[in-house]
């Protein structure tokens, strides 16, 4: 009967469908003849191997487990695992993730395929998010590049190392939105800003899965998380969330909107609630909007255990009813609930789930394995030799060398203290941070080996024309800790310090590495302090007392309150978590080989009473009144209202001016916004020039200002450029409470400039 079987699923899919060239939605309208051919043949294939599966075969394409043993080594023979096992060799695993290497990867899909009845390969998934062995900054670093080619080509060759090591899905890009720099998440994503985060969403989700989803250079995307989960209460991880739906439909979904019309392959469904419900559980988000209104042929996928988490949120008692109402609403795929394949088998005997639901799940993701090739070549991503020669390849390095300089932002530079001249000076390098060579990589590098990054200090080795002194200072956190345990922050020893002191006063210049470790950032690490940690504000403030020439290199995760350093530091350097090739950009900024052109996505706070801070908010009631010792508008009574630094902001070794701003109206619902940038300065530098807009008036309250376009600019010095920016009705409008798009007439505001908080003014009117 085996035998038989076999026969049958061979002769159903040996139409040759050698590669799909996976299409963005929008392009697939415009395919031709052949494109709609092969579009059809796959569905074919999909109904015809439907046709033949049983009820628990269909719902093992729903079941996702992770690694459970080493595939390589004899199967296990009791507990969890050999069930696994069982499960897999009976065909009831359609997922697995956390299994790496073409070698473990080929043998695991070598049961899948040879062993099982039907033969139907896995889809391998794991979370490459900014990088696999080779690291590229923190996704919030790289989106301060807003270079959408420099961040398209870093999930290019994150991408390519995955697909080498036999992995073909990755769960990325997050699109979440987050203003609360306290949620520990925010690394991971684009930032505050909706316009932005979707461009940057839409540059990952085209370097994943390139132009071909079924080349062994590219990997599935992830869409995630679906929805909201950018706005826990408090910055809290995993925390209720509780949005208005002008919030939910023009902040948090159209990043999501934009990876759907991208054709982003998968999406993720989130921990939180939302108008309470939770995501997982969630018909309006998953069925109506996402599968219904965006009209989504992909597959969802829950994040860890989220299924069964929705009886800790109290929104049903039993795992069998969890699993019915996640399936009803939309969620395609189980990760690690293990709910599925317990219980739907009975909900739809009993008749209590359609089977028609079912059969639609498990058609997104055969279609998904189908334009992966996997049923062409299951084991297409499993040669060891094309693993060995990409890993840590030379274009490889190259790439994140690149990203990572675009994405280090200049604070501050007070009597141009950078770049530090090459030769003739004294440097004193302080921090446990100049000599690591782990943190820098990051969280959530999961691929990457402890100890690889290049450190700051083999970064300035490289200059050696300076004299450089190393002293480490007081210990900053414990780097003998358990892995996925919490970092131990010295808060109180401050053993090392004179010695730095002594040494500080004969130097000409102190570079300090103070911030954050990188495991004080990402999933499960919220803050409810986000100011330098432990003893490190102390220790600064001591240094500068005895060197006012003193360069601080901000290693962080998340935007930071430190309103002291930029009273005081000269220079201040963003250098977030930069990845493998971390030393060698932050020494070329350090000494002008590449001048800084990052702008921040995330507005920083001055301090943490302040957050959520964020640029495009509105105006309130009470925004301002005119009487200077009036008490009753929007302010707090100890601090102003200003953030630290603005989104968007970002200083160079060189100047901008900008001028000449002309607002004409081409047609209805078009307007082309022209100004001139000149580089005011004496070095060649990059500027990223900002366009928002003000709609004055709006059926539904409108933010002070909205990012609307950005170019890149590159001038010489004293040259200028004209930069043209056409603003669509994709641009001026807005979604109603009801998620209806609509652009009104009125009055508008026209912003230019290097930040957000940039003056240069125009105005326009539609009719």
């Amino acid at each position: 009967m085996k035998i038989i079987s076999r026969f049958i699923i061979v002769v159903l899919l040996s139409i040759s469908t050698s590669s799909f060239a996976f299409k963005a939605k929008e392009n697939l309208h415009k395919a031709d003849s052949t494109d709609n051919k092969t579009v059809n043949i796959i569905e074919t294939k999909i109904d015809s191997l439907l046709g033949i599966m049983t009820l628990e075969e269909k719902i093992g394409q729903m079941n996702q487990y992770t690694g459970f043993w080493d595939v390589t080594g004899p199967a296990p023979k009791e507990g969890s695992a050999a069930t696994k096992y069982d499960d897999l060799r009976k065909g009831l695993i359609g997922s697995m993730l956390n299994v790496t290497g073409a070698e473990q990867v080929r043998a695991l899909q070598k049961i899948a395929v040879e062993e099982t009845r039907l033969g139907i390969p896995l889809i391998i998934g794991f979370d490459v998010i900014h990088g696999y062995k080779t690291v590229s900054p923190i996704p919030l670093a790289e989106s301060a590049s807003w270079d959408l080619e420099a961040i398209k080509k870093s999930a290019e060759v994150a991408a390519l190392e995955a697909a080498a090591s036999g992995i073909n899905w990755t769960f990325a890009p997050m699109v979440d939105i987050s203003r609360d720099p306290r949620w520990g998440r925010v690394m991971e994503g684009a930032g505050e800003d909706t316009y932005l985060g979707s461009k940057i969403g839409v540059a990952r989700v085209m370097g994943f899965q390139g132009d071909d989803l079924s080349s062994k250079r590219t990997i599935a995307a992830c869409a995630k998380h679906f929805a909201g989960y950018g706005f826990a209460e408090s910055g809290k991880d995993y925390n209720t969330v509780d949005v208005g739906t002008s919030t939910l439909f023009n902040i948090i979904l159209p990043p999501f909107k934009a990876a759907s019309d991208a054709g982003v392959a998968t999406f993720m469904n989130s921990f939180n609630e939302l108008n309470g419900i939770p995501a997982t559980g969630n018909s309006f988000l998953q069925r109506d909007i996402l599968k219904g209104k965006w009209n989504f042929d992909g597959f969802v996928v829950s994040d860890w255990g989220s299924i069964m988490e929705m009886l800790n949120h109290r929104y049903v008692a039993t795992g069998k009813d969890a699993a019915e109402l996640a399936l009803l609403a939309g969620s395609d795929m189980d990760m690690e609930s293990h709910l599925y394949i317990e219980h739907i088998a009975d909900l739809v005997e009993n008749n209590e789930v359609s089977i028609g639901l079912i059969d639609d799940a498990v058609k997104r993701i055969l279609r998904i394995k189908f334009q992966l090739g996997l049923f062409d070549d299951p084991y297409r991503y499993c040669d060891p030799n094309f693993e060995k020669e990409t890993i840590g390849s030379r274009p490889v390095q190259d790439a994140v060398l690149d990203m990572a300089k675009k994405s280090i932002v200049l604070l501050k530079n007070e009597g141009n203290i950078l770049p530090l001249e090459k030769s003739g000076l004294n440097v004193l390098v302080v921090g446990q941070l100049a000599r690591d060579k782990t943190s820098p990589l990051g969280n959530w590098r999961l691929g990457a080996d402890n100890g690889t990054a290049v450190s700051l200090l083999e970064g300035l080795q490289k200059y050696d024309g300076n004299n450089y002194t190393f002293i480490e200072g007081p210990k900053m956190f414990d780097e003998e800790f358990s892995f996925p345990k919490e970092i131990k922050i010295n808060n109180n020893d401050l053993s090392g310090l004179q010695e730095v002191i002594s040494a500080a006063r004969n130097a000409d210049v102190v570079l300090l590495a103070f911030g954050e470790h990188a495991f004080q950032s990402g999933e499960g690490r919220s803050q409810s302090h986000i100011s330098l940690p432990g003893v490190q504000q102390e220790a600064m403030e001591e240094i500068y007392k005895a060197n006012k020439n003193v360069v601080l290199l901000l290693h962080n995760g998340r935007p930071l309150a430190i309103d002291w350093a930029d009273k005081n530091i000269p220079g201040i350097l963003d250098v977030w978590q930069l990845g493998t090739q971390s030393g060698n950009a932050i020494a070329e900024v350090i000494y002008g080989d590449y001048n800084p052109s990052g702008k921040l996505p995330m507005t920083f706070p001055k301090s943490v009473g302040q957050i959520p801070v964020y640029y495009n908010h509105k105006s309130t009631g009470r925004p301002k009144l005119p009487a200077p010792d009036e008490v009753f508008w929007s302010h707090y009574t100890d601090i102003d209202n200003e953030p630290l630094y603005p989104f968007g902001y970002g200083l160079s070794y060189t100047t901008f001016s900008y001028s000449n701003l002309n607002v004409d109206k081409v047609e209805k619902n078009k307007v082309t916004v022209s100004f001139e940038i000149k580089n005011t300065g004496k070095r060649e530098g990059r500027e990223v020039a900002q366009l928002y807009i003000q709609d004055v008036v709006g059926s539904v309250t409108r933010p002070v200002r909205e990012l609307k376009g950005f170019e890149l600019v590159n001038l010489k010095s004293n040259e200028t450029k004209k930069v043209t920016i056409q603003l669509t009705e994709n641009e001026l409008g807005f979604y109603n409470n009801d998620g209806n798009f609509i652009v009104e007439p009125g009055d508008f505001k026209v912003f230019v400039g290097g930040s957000s908080n940039t003056q240069l003014e125009g105005a326009f009117k539609l009719d």
